[in-house]
């Protein structure tokens, strides 16, 4: 990422870790105009079936002169942080613009997406984690200290209906973080991305709410919505765990986007 000015969610993030935050040029890239920030695959006829395999449709990035940046991994271990493998993931398509330039980018339909995460400590490990949504000017919209999970597992992470719904064509940027060094000046293990908003066609509208909730999934992922894709099938796949056909959907959906070693891994229930 480039060198950028200083956050707002420098002064507002636990103590802890806010001088580590206070040195990371975490501000989103400028938003570019709705004509380049509209995928021009996102209103693709719809399918009517999944009978088939379902490929999720990546989007291209927003033409601007900087890319969304951050990081779908935890990274190495830090401080008193316990090696793991795999490490904490943000479950989001990312690209790599070079070896060490990764932008971590998805679209929602939604004013409160869900997030998705794979959260490789236990509460047993009593480590503070947190998740924070920017806008685009740094504010933050979103600030929620989020519960380890009972074990390591996949969780889910949804902006309430009371906060501020996410604008259409706007960009904003999410954290999630776990502090296993409190009494340390070490960084935390985070991951880092962008979440974008876009306005689908009435006719696809239409054919959503006609459709099954498998056949919303492949029209979401063919049509490059991630969050809501990813969203369905993680709670198809809470509802009937032994379903083969949703897993091999949730299967091929996130070998899609290269997180193979994510997809046997359980999913869990926490409580913010």
């Amino acid at each position: 990422m480039p060198n950028l000015k200083p956050i707002k969610l420098l002064l507002a993030l636990t103590i802890g870790y806010t001088s580590f935050l206070a040195g990371q040029p975490w501000v989103l890239a400028k938003t570019p105009a709705a004509s380049s920030a509209n995928p021009s695959n996102v209103n693709k006829t719809p399918v009517n079936t999944v009978s088939k395999k379902t490929s999720f449709a990546q989007p291209p990035l927003p033409s601007s002169e900087r890319r969304p940046g951050g990081r779908v991994r935890g990274g190495a271990r830090r401080g008193s942080c316990p090696s793991v493998e795999p490490q904490l993931t943000a479950l989001v398509p990312f690209t790599q613009d070079a070896p060490t330039v990764t932008n971590v980018w998805g679209l929602t339909t939604q004013a409160h997406p869900t997030f998705l995460f794979y959260v490789p400590y236990s509460q047993d490990s009593a480590y503070p984690a947190e998740f924070v949504l920017q806008d685009q000017d740094a504010n933050i919209i979103y600030q929620k200290a989020i519960a380890l999970p009972e074990k390591p597992g996949i969780i889910s992470v949804s902006l309430p209906p009371d906060t501020a719904s996410l604008v259409v064509d706007q960009q904003y940027r999410w954290f999630f973080t776990v502090d296993c060094d409190q009494q340390k000046p070490s960084p935390p293990i985070y991951v880092e991305g962008v979440v974008q908003r876009v306005k689908l066609k009435p006719t696809t509208t239409q054919q959503l709410a006609t459709a099954s909730s498998l056949q919303q999934f492949a029209i979401y992922a063919e049509n490059g919505i991630w969050f809501e894709a990813a969203n369905i099938m993680f709670q198809m796949l809470q509802k009937n765990p032994q379903d083969t056909e949703i897993q091999a959907q949730w299967r091929d959906l996130l070998t899609s986007i290269s997180l193979n070693d994510i997809v046997a891994k359980p999913l869990v229930s926490t409580k913010p």
